[in-house]
């Protein structure tokens, strides 16, 4: 499928050389840092050498104040504490964030995590009567409970108390909890409204060092945990999640949480630099997958234990669930591709498939792939029974919460944001849903987003690559949405040698231009393997500077986002 390259505006010449200037950067550096919005000097230190004091005051949240005070008398008390999370990275890591933060302070604290299968997302009223059978008299929810009316209620009606630190969307009608801690609430003033899950509960913790004038050190030692989740949450990396990244990296790289320590060993990464995307494609699956495939209470305990030997008996069933979970999703991807193949007409702009026996816990992955596939957002239901469990994928431009909340006469019940959503509906619904989102999906998708396009930072010629770039580009990271590796084009490049294909479709070539000589690798881009003509002098390249490691060699690779 062919993509759009789309490049910035030009950088108005005296602006772009005043930050050259001041920065003493190349120019390719400044235009990056200006298609980021970094345009004066002070912009472009926080930007590139943020400070945990550039972190925002907790109490500007709406609610800290009770939040901070109902937590305090609990710890003060010795009231049985429970934390409430959610089954997936960010909510496990915020989870067993809390549960190292409580207990530093002396705090009664246990953790409860839904089933996915039994219990389905977020806070419901079994899971609060389980929490007061453990004894509870505060219930702390993270990343969960902002919708959750409900079950607030129960907790209230058994006595209990519920702080809620969300990060999702609320509706017209927030929980009766004695706090609800949530920066998307339309009256909160916190000036950063992207924090995931885990940076909800680090304010909250914040809150509370602050309050009494402790050393926030017990709680910088767990930003390594912060950091897993924010970045496995896809959250944009800007603002406070960029610091809260940068130093949880930091942090995870000699970190002493025996966990992490356990699970870096199992994938090659003990004692290495770290960046996003070790997490998003290495660690965040791993701890997934123990959701999808059982119960994520294992990766709490992964992530709280003190105990050497359970962290790596641990990390072995995280590998394992990883390798069922693989399976099952080449499955399920299979299925869900021929049936969209079947069923897909040219006018469809979303893609919806039901279908019996297909895993829960891994629709949402393979409705991503399916969304890579074909381009369009996809809607993947699991039936079972009168039911159907749903997991809903989106493309940029469309906002997938929106068209949800544009159908919910069809839906039992929905959540998520704008890229990605759960849903339960009635078997019975499932074709009024589907030509109901059909229709919203035609009013609100042009032709021009179903096209595929990426974000050019610039153009460069191959000699401006040396290793200070490489460095350069480097302190610009941690990277992830709003703040994607810069992707850079270069024209007119020679194809030295015969490019090949390697591993499963990988697309290996050798490019040149006066003189100067890079290796290249395109994953999954073995059908772009035609357009790479040797001894050919018109190749334009789409890449991300990168440098590869092998036996302890670093070299400067150019990894391809697309050929032409």
């Amino acid at each position: 499928m062919e993509q759009r390259w789309i490049f910035p505006e030009k950088a108005h010449r005296e602006t772009l050389k005043k930050m050259e200037e001041e920065l003493k950067v190349p120019a390719i550096v400044a235009q990056i840092l200006l298609n980021r919005h970094v345009d004066s000097f002070e912009k472009a230190r926080r930007f590139l050498r943020p400070s945990l004091d550039d972190l925002h005051d907790p109490f500007l949240m709406a609610d800290m104040d009770r939040a901070v005070e109902r937590l305090n008398q609990a710890i003060a008390h010795e009231e049985p504490i429970v934390i409430y999370g959610d089954y997936d990275v960010d909510g496990v890591s915020a989870a067993s964030f809390l549960m190292h933060v409580l207990g530093h302070l002396g705090a009664p604290v246990s953790f409860y995590i839904p089933h996915r299968m039994n219990e389905g997302y977020g806070m419901s009223p079994p899971g609060i009567r389980e929490a007061s059978e453990q004894g509870a008299k505060l219930i702390i929810s993270v990343d969960c409970g902002i919708t959750a009316i409900e079950a607030v209620r129960e907790a209230n009606r058994l006595g209990m108390d519920v702080i809620v630190t969300d990060h999702h969307q609320p509706k017209a009608q927030l929980p009766e909890a004695c706090a609800v801690l949530d920066p998307k609430r339309d009256d909160c003033p916190y000036p950063f409204k992207e924090l995931a899950g885990a940076g909800v509960a680090f304010k909250l913790a914040q809150g509370v060092f602050e309050r009494f004038g402790w050393d926030p050190a017990p709680i910088y030692k767990h930003l390594d945990l912060i950091a897993l989740g924010s970045a496995a949450d896809i959250v944009p990396l800007v603002g406070e999640n960029r610091v809260l990244v940068k130093f949880g990296l930091e942090q995870m790289s000699r970190t002493e949480n025996l966990g992490l320590k356990a699970l870096l060993e199992n994938v090659g990464l003990s004692g290495k630099s770290l960046g996003t995307g070790q997490i998003v494609f290495v660690l965040a699956p791993r701890i997934n997958a123990v959701g999808r495939m059982g119960s994520a209470s294992k990766a709490v305990r992964l992530l709280t234990t003190d105990n050497e030997r359970q962290a790596k008996n641990i990390a072995q069933i995280l590998e394992a669930d990883n390798r069922r979970r693989k399976q099952v999703d080449d499955k399920t991807l299979t299925e869900a591709l021929k049936l969209a193949e079947e069923t897909l007409s040219e006018d469809n702009r979303i893609i919806v498939l039901a279908a019996e026996g297909w895993h829960q816990g891994v629709i949402g992955i393979v409705a991503s792939r399916i969304v890579e596939h074909f381009y369009l957002p996809t809607v993947l239901i699991s039936l079972n029974g009168a039911m159907g469990k749903g997991s809903a994928r989106s493309i940029p431009g469309f906002n997938l919460y929106d068209a949800l909340h544009a159908t919910q006469d069809c839906l039992e019940a929905f959540g998520g944001h704008r890229y990605a959503a759960g849903l339960t509906i009635h078997r019975d619904r499932i074709e009024d849903f589907r030509k109901k989102l059909q229709r919203v999906a035609k009013e609100r998708l042009t032709d021009e987003m179903l096209i595929p396009h990426f974000r050019v930072d610039g153009e460069i010629s191959l000699s401006q690559i040396n290793e200070r770039l490489v460095r350069l580009l480097g302190h610009l990271a941690p990277f992830g949405p709003q703040n994607m590796k810069p992707v850079l084009v270069s024209r007119g490049l020679e194809v030295v040698g015969t490019p090949t294909i390697v591993g499963t479709d990988h697309l290996k070539l050798r490019v040149r231009q006066e003189g100067h000589l890079f290796d290249c690798i395109g994953f999954g881009m073995g059908e772009l393997l035609y357009r790479a003509t040797p001894g050919e002098t018109n190749l334009d390249l789409a890449y991300v500077i990168e440098e590869n490691e092998w036996m302890g060699r670093k070299k400067i690779q150019l990894r391809l986002k697309d050929l032409r």
